[in-house]
């Protein structure tokens, strides 16, 4: 991994920040938080400030950023205080000094791709609900104001304590079919993010946007049954529907040298139940 600790500064700390936190400290970097709730019990400054509002680093000049936001609820409002109005406010604190690269995590709902298409780095990113059209703004706020910046936007995040589809099954909740679903775990979300970091430690040649999906675009009844199928319980129903959502390629991150952990629902979800 790195041979040289960095001093990075991590905006938003969920269930990802946490994660990729405590790897960063273990590789003996230097960590800056900037958290809405409290943090306790980590090896790291931590500022407890709403990035929607305008804030200061005390001085604090870092090597990286990571910008890893969430929402306080499902809502335009929310959406834009956080993303676009907390990247504003993030620069303003960098005071006009440019890390080395900042990396931003965003969402593939920035694709409005409905129909099971393919879809890359190259494919438009024309979204079509309130939730990406306010990523997409955040996004290219973030490649004006850091060129060097990179965006990984990722698929649904599973893991630990993510049970929505074992509770979907438990429910016995009707699916619709031909829905294309794309997933990565939680930990090669955090893995590529590392994996981005080394990269350009390493000076690498590192791109402006990487997808985070595993291999396997997968029909959600499909995965669906799997789980009910290891949880011994019955198939959900299923709905006569034409074919929705998209396909995600993982081919940019895998060709610049990721290996996944987690490689298709499978071996992820055969993780969580058999710890469960």
């Amino acid at each position: 991994m790195l041979k040289m600790a960095n001093k990075i500064l991590m905006i938003g700390c969920g269930d990802v920040g946490l994660r990729l936190a405590h790897a960063l400290i273990e590789l003996g970097h230097q960590l800056t938080i900037i958290k809405r709730s409290p943090l306790t019990s980590i090896k790291a400054t931590v500022i407890e400030q709403d990035v929607s509002q305008p804030f200061s680093l005390n001085g604090f000049v870092p090597d990286y950023v990571f910008i890893i936001l969430s929402p306080s609820s499902s809502t335009p409002e929310a959406y834009q205080q956080v993303f676009v109005e907390g990247v504003k406010n993030v620069a303003q604190a960098l005071q006009g000094h440019k890390p080395k690269r900042v990396f931003f995590v965003s969402s593939t709902s920035v694709y409005g791709q409905d129909a099971g298409q393919w879809v890359s780095e190259q494919s438009a990113a024309e979204p079509t609900r309130f939730n990406g059209q306010i990523l997409r703004k955040a996004e290219d706020l973030c490649w004006q104001t850091w060129p060097n910046s990179t965006v990984l936007r990722c698929g649904g995040i599973y893991g630990a304590g993510r049970l929505r589809l074992v509770n979907w099954v438990q429910s016995g909740r009707e699916v619709k079919q031909n829905a294309w679903t794309n997933r990565v775990h939680v930990a090669d979300v955090v893995g590529i993010l590392l994996f981005l970091l080394e990269c350009t430690e390493q000076q690498h040649a590192v791109d402006k946007l990487y997808l985070a999906v595993d291999d396997c675009p997968v029909l959600q009844e499909e995965v669906l049954d799997w789980l009910a199928q290891h949880l011994n319980l019955p198939f959900v129903p299923k709905v006569a529907a034409a074919p929705s959502n998209k396909r995600l390629s993982n081919q940019c991150v895998k060709s610049l040298g990721y290996v996944f952990k987690y490689p298709s629902f499978k071996e992820g979800y055969g993780v969580m139940l058999a710890e469960s």
